[in-house]
């Protein structure tokens, strides 16, 4: 009987042996952080960008990486010409500075990052995490899609290329928060309101910038009647309570009481439950430098007496 079991076994074993071959060979294999964004379709530029700058074998490599994923309408959404010229092979440095500071040393899934307040990046720099009326965002910004796993790490995707301090400070505001990609409505109504020239002088001016989520809060209809013609001296009374004729970075204003604005009134400086406030809206996202000021991101519009 144990003769039997025994040549039972080695019959069995080795037909055993190629089904689990055959199985683990029907099984798809995990693609890379580079392959994986290549089959997506939708950073069909960040790929570029990582080729122009010579980082596909880095990227290929064991890691693990996370990597925070601009997709191709980020891209598009920088000033005319941004891509083109980073690309160009004088300018390699300041691309693989843009890009390294897009990935993380490490594999951070949703839920670690979300634990984080900052995370230092392959550059050397540090993301500020945080969350804006409850959507996740590294900088300025959003986190829009998480945790697609790969065999050498994470991408998450977010909706704005992200830009280490020194070069985003080459910006000036009007094409800082154009790049961000969540102030569409605000700089509608500064171009309405002929402020863009104003924005784009020397200054320094520092903005209490509502984001599109903000101005869609607003009664319905507010925001197109604020941009008709004959409504043009509200929306310049409007937009000028968020401008101050300084550049006042975050440890400034939680250091004043009143701040005194272009449009001549002043806004109350406030902290509520340990967050910081200027009248009733909350400053979510601070000290993002520009070449002529400074944006503090706050979660509504402010409104004039």
């Amino acid at each position: 009987m144990r003769l039997f079991a025994m040549a039972l076994v080695a019959v069995l074993l080795p037909l055993t042996l190629v089904a689990c071959d055959e199985e683990s060979m029907m099984e798809p294999t995990q693609s890379d952080i580079v392959d994986t964004a290549v089959a997506a379709g939708s950073f069909e530029t960040l790929v570029a960008a990582v080729q122009a700058a010579g980082l596909v074998e880095t990227l290929k490599g064991p890691g693990p990486f996370t990597v925070f994923a601009p997709t191709d309408e980020a891209f598009a959404a920088l000033p005319a010409g941004t891509v083109e010229s980073l690309l160009l092979p004088e300018n390699l440095d300041q691309l693989t500075a843009i890009l390294t500071y897009h990935v993380v040393a490490d594999e951070l899934l949703a839920a670690d990052v979300l634990g984080m307040t900052m995370i230092e990046t392959v550059q050397g720099q540090s993301l500020d995490v945080s969350l804006v009326e409850g959507a996740p965002f590294v900088d300025a910004a959003q986190i829009i899609d998480t945790d697609i796993e790969t065999s050498n790490g994470v991408i998450h995707v977010i909706d704005s290329v992200l830009l280490p301090e020194e070069m985003a400070a080459e910006m000036d505001i009007v094409d800082t928060a154009a790049a961000a990609g969540s102030f569409n409505t605000l700089i509608a109504a500064v171009q309405a309101a002929g402020l863009e020239a104003t924005l784009r002088g020397p200054g320094p001016f520092t903005v209490f910038a509502p984001t599109d989520a903000a101005f869609a809060a607003l009664p319905a209809g507010t925001v197109e009647t604020l941009l008709m013609p004959e409504n043009i001296d509200q929306l310049i009374s409007i937009l000028t309570y968020h401008v101050v004729a300084d550049e006042l970075l975050a440890t400034d204003v939680l250091g004043m009481t009143m701040i005194e604005t272009v449009q001549g009134q002043s806004l109350d400086v406030s902290l509520v439950d340990g967050a910081p406030f200027v009248d009733a809206a909350e400053i979510v996202g601070t000290d993002i430098l520009t070449s002529n000021g400074v944006i503090h991101v706050i979660d509504s519009v402010l409104l004039p007496e």
